[in-house]
């Protein structure tokens, strides 16, 4: 493999520039035998290839302000645009992830069928639960069996 391709493939296992990968000059020779991925993999790990520190160019007055913003300056209502709502979607895609996860587990173990999968993903769809357990205490409540132990793991999904 030639020098330029090594650094190519370098580049794509660090995800990284290819202009920011370097050979290490005692390591060309290597670096030129190495024939797959796994042969550039391990050149990485003895740390004869490497990536250049990522730079971060931020202006004198972007400083500031990242410096005054962490003193809470410029961050009153003036600055504010959009709904308390609409500042905070987030959450509310973050909440029906994770209940949707729930839902996919429970169909993928077989504890409910696809019609009740349907049935509460559209309720979820429809934000009918604010928290996960919620959700379960439902499912349980519409004659799901669920065990204690399930239960527990299914929180944390």
């Amino acid at each position: 493999m030639s020098i330029k391709l090594t650094k190519r493939v370098a580049a794509d296992i660090m995800k990284r520039g290819e202009t920011s990968i370097r050979i290490k000059p005692s390591a060309i020779d290597d670096a030129k035998k190495a024939i797959t991925r796994d042969d550039v993999k391990e050149l990485i790990k003895s740390g004869n290839i490497y990536a250049m520190a990522e730079k971060h160019n931020v202006s004198k007055y972007g400083k500031s302000l990242k410096k005054k913003r962490a003193e809470g300056r410029k961050r009153g209502p003036g600055k504010k645009k959009g709904t308390k709502k609409t500042r905070s979607t987030a959450n509310h895609m973050k909440r029906m992830r994770s209940q949707r996860r729930i839902l996919a587990a429970l169909k993928s173990d077989k504890t409910i069928n696809n019609e009740q999968y349907k049935e509460f993903y559209a309720l979820v769809k429809g934000g009918t639960f604010q928290t996960k357990l919620t959700l379960l205490n439902h499912i349980r409540s519409k004659g799901v069996e669920i065990s204690d132990e399930r239960l527990e793991k299914l929180k944390h999904i």
